[in-house]
């Protein structure tokens, strides 16, 4: 399981991405009802991957996360020092003896793209309370890089020609050239 968590001014998100033994990948955005620090964001998309596969009665889980601190506290390596994030903390905990083994592990942000993308994802869709959204990514390229191209009368180029007295062309002038116009 590779989690994020993302906070901003006005909103916040939480990435989860389970990834089954059959290397089924299951992506999951949410929306945080409420704003909130980063910290306490990367805790509820913590918290709301652990409850996923304990509801899938997954048994043994590896968790991977970019919050040095939030996996140095739950390993107990780090005191927890802010108060808000000792509720995070109690429940993560107990949430975590649900399971037979579990791995927790620190990855560079960079290991962790797909969390994060997932997490900035439900912030910027943005939805209602009751409303949700599949979202399907797919690998895809247009056109292969092997290709021989060769012309084809449907590929075309659309020109628009601009008249002496169109109300466009000093715009034009003045964007390409720098050149303003004889009337104020």
């Amino acid at each position: 399981m590779l989690f994020d968590g993302s906070a901003r001014q006005d909103s916040a998100g939480a990435g989860v991405m389970l990834i089954l033994p059959e290397r089924l990948i299951l992506p999951f955005s949410f929306i945080l009802g409420e704003t909130c620090s980063n910290n306490a964001a990367e805790y509820q998309a913590l918290i709301i991957g652990l409850e996923m596969a304990s509801d899938m009665k997954i048994p043994q889980l590896d968790i991977y996360g970019d919050s040095m601190l939030i996996i140095n506290q739950i390993l107990g390596s780090y005191e927890v020092k802010k108060e808000d994030l000792t509720p995070y903390h109690r429940y993560t905990t107990r949430l975590l003896k649900s399971f037979d083994k579990v791995f927790l592990n620190h990855v560079p942000r960079e290991e962790n793209r797909m969390a994060d993308a997932l997490a900035n994802l439900a912030m910027t869709m943005a939805l209602g309370e009751n409303e949700s959204t599949k979202v399907q990514v797919s690998h895809r390229w247009v056109i292969p890089g092997c290709l021989n191209l060769q012309l084809d009368e449907s590929l075309h180029t659309s020109v628009r020609v601009v008249k002496e007295e169109d109300w466009i062309k000093p715009l034009i002038e003045y964007l390409k050239h720098r050149r303003m116009p004889e009337e104020p």
